[in-house]
């Protein structure tokens, strides 16, 4: 009787040791599935509320270069909260702003993410693509307005397709001007002020209904910001794949848009002998051209340059050292500008003390194109007698050619 109780005794003790090692081995399996799951390295989180949406299904896209991608999906709490974190960029030469969106059925956010910040969003469930407030960057929070004008247009559009008393014709100029009305505001307000923004990039690649917003291709004024936003992004993320998608979106559209010649271009040979320079004039802030041979007695820094990109303002205070340093010994600036917006110009050159002139063709015009200017801002010297000295891309380069010409 002993003897049987003790192997009762025994066998409850190794029921009991089996069941805990069950347990301990379900809470490893449990822990490494977590771990495995689990994004590895820095990430971001998406997180916040969608109020009423409980038990709604929201799905995380990512908005690359080949179209849109899911990334991950759940069901929203009972809530409406949320929490996604998802594996960052990396964070080396091809690194640049990454663009996302947020959908529930048909709605959808947009926002970016540069690096590892975190984004908070919040929204009722019936007008979450319109009445959402995002936290996190700025840029979002920019992205956000323009995609809020971009529903206003489309329903503006909606409305005027179902307006009786206009004509088809009359639809089509309304609807026309709707639309350019839509892409003023996303030049002047959005992408302008700021080229190098992850919001000037989302700008560029609004749509309307499938229908890209901007033509890169064959617009001459739509291909000039692309041209800006590529040279600022080239600037700030030159080996990222978005900045080589943009660059060559420029490019093919500038060599496009350029004027077809009737003739050839005929440069004065005894000219080209006798000055060491090509000659050429633009307007300036009055209307009056002035040309480059007319300082054949100075020694002149020629700058092709946009005042729309970032840095300009700060480019323009470092020529202002040069200017009041050595515009008393003879140096002249030459500053060609080929902003799209003209208005623009005139405003940002108006105080400036040297000779300010436009180009309104943009640097597809054939003398921008025979200088070789391929980046902005670009600088040349040109010595006392007309005779081309140096060429620069930063003004850290000029100052020893400027000493070695006066």
């Amino acid at each position: 009787m002993r003897k049987r109780k003790a192997q009762n005794t025994n066998q409850a003790i190794m029921r009991g040791v089996i069941a805990m090692a069950l347990v301990v081995l379900l809470v490893c399996y449990l822990f490494l599935t977590m771990v495995s799951c689990s994004p590895t390295g820095p990430t971001f989180r998406v997180e916040g509320t969608i109020t009423g949406g409980a038990d709604s299904t929201l799905i995380l896209e990512a908005m690359t270069l080949n179209g849109i991608e899911p990334i991950d999906s759940m069901r929203l709490n009972t809530d409406g909260s949320f929490c996604f974190v998802v594996p960052a960029e990396p964070q080396d030469s091809t690194a640049s702003p990454q663009y996302y969106r947020l959908r529930q059925n048909r709605k959808v956010i947009n926002f970016c993410v540069d690096s590892t910040e975190d984004i908070h969003i919040e929204a009722p469930i019936e007008r979450m693509a319109t009445a959402y407030d995002i936290q996190g960057n700025n840029a979002s929070r920019v992205m956000k307005t323009i995609s809020l004008l971009n529903v206003q247009l489309q329903q503006q559009l909606a409305a005027l397709s179902d307006e009786p008393s206009l004509s088809t014709l009359e639809k089509m100029d309304r609807a026309r001007l709707l639309v350019d009305g839509y892409k003023h505001t996303l030049k002047t307000d959005y992408i302008l002020p700021d080229p190098a923004s992850p919001a000037a990039y989302f700008a560029l690649f609004q749509t309307i209904g499938s229908q890209m917003l901007f033509n890169p291709e064959n617009d001459k004024s739509d291909v000039q910001f692309f041209a800006a936003v590529a040279t600022q992004w080239d600037e700030l993320y030159p080996a990222a794949p978005r900045t080589e998608n943009l660059r060559n979106i420029a490019l093919r559209g500038l060599r496009n848009t350029r004027p077809a010649r009737q003739v050839e271009i005929e440069i004065d040979g005894d000219k080209v002998r006798e000055t060491g320079i090509i000659d050429f004039g633009f307007p300036d802030i009055n209307g009056q051209e002035r040309r480059l041979s007319e300082l054949s007695d100075h020694v002149v820094l020629l700058d092709f340059t946009a005042y729309s990109l970032p840095k300009s303002q700060q480019r323009n205070i470092e020529l202002r050292e040069l200017y009041n340093t050595y515009h008393s010994r003879g140096l002249e600036i030459f500053q060609v500008s080929v902003d799209s917006d003209e208005h623009y110009w005139k405003t940002m050159s108006e105080a400036l003390p040297w000779i300010c002139v436009y180009c309104a063709e943009g640097i597809s015009n054939d003398i921008v194109q025979l200088y070789g200017v391929e980046s902005l801002p670009t600088y040349f010297i040109v010595g006392r007698g007309a005779e081309l000295k140096a060429r620069a891309e930063q003004i850290r380069d000029i100052r020893q050619a400027i000493e070695a010409e006066l």
